[in-house]
């Protein structure tokens, strides 16, 4: 009996022993882990119609233990709150000794920006809210998880998009709209413009379309000559159509205009 009590109190020392040097060996190795997870320089880029936000990364497995299941994903709210986009990035192993260099990609579809909740992105300057975090499986077995909040300031392609006149050319019977707008996001819109003139009995007197390239922080300002139909009555608003084939199509915005005729 005695043998028998001195053997279990002999498991259990060792047991215990043993939850010691685990514990210990996972603080340690999530000490070096702390210190091994690094992030790079973010780069901007388009490609088919989606903006991608490329987040370089690097996890450096120091410790002891098998990294598992290593899942990083970004939310990103435009600032009154509208989800923008949710990315996820996931790595299955991390071997003891080992090194992970990888890339967390944040991709907003640029199309998207028309629907109403995220339209004014095209046309006003702000900041992106995001979230992000990482999370994953020490040992097999035990979760871990941290994440962090930034901000990140977009802008807006079609940045105070204004309609300064209509000066309308009797002789011709042709309207000058003269228009301005700040390209203020980091990708060329190069494209096509559509004008469509309305007058107060709600009836479209005059359209044309126009070519647009703008390069990205650059100023764009012009002059579109459009005809008109006689009989036109008073102008109202003016309707502008933008296709840009490799980042996003929007259309009608809309801006009214002090009445002429």
């Amino acid at each position: 009996m005695k043998q028998a009590i001195r053997a279990l109190g002999i498991a259990i020392y060792v047991l215990w022993l043993i939850v010691i040097v685990f514990t210990a060996t996972i603080m340690y190795s999530a000490f070096q882990l702390a210190e091994g997870v690094t992030f790079g320089t973010a780069q901007t880029s388009t490609s088919g119609g989606t903006m991608i936000l490329s987040l370089p990364f690097s996890v450096d497995n120091k410790g002891f233990y098998d990294i598992s299941d290593l899942n990083i994903t970004t939310i990103l709210q435009e600032s009154n709150g509208a989800l923008a986009s949710n990315s996820t990035t996931v790595v299955p192993l991390i071997s003891s000794g080992n090194k992970v260099d990888a890339t967390h990609n944040i991709s907003i579809t640029l199309d998207k920006m028309t629907s109403a909740s995220l339209s004014r992105l095209l046309f006003n300057d702000t900041d992106f809210n995001i979230t992000l975090s990482l999370a994953l499986k020490y040992a097999g077995v035990i979760p871990l998880k941290i994440s962090m909040n930034f901000t990140r300031t977009w802008g807006a392609p079609l940045h105070n998009l204004t309609i300064w006149g209509i000066n309308y050319d009797y002789t011709r019977m042709m309207a000058a709209v003269s228009l301005s707008f700040e390209n203020h996001s980091f990708f060329s819109l190069n494209g096509t413009m559509r004008i469509e003139i309305i007058n107060t009995l709600d009836q479209q007197v005059g359209a044309t379309t126009t070519p647009i390239n703008v390069p990205p922080q650059t100023p764009y300002q012009t002059l579109v000559d459009v005809p008109v139909l006689a009989g036109y009555g008073s102008f109202k608003e003016v309707r502008l159509y933008f296709d840009f084939p490799s980042v996003f199509s929007y259309g009608p915005k809309v801006i009214e205009v002090t009445p002429i005729g």
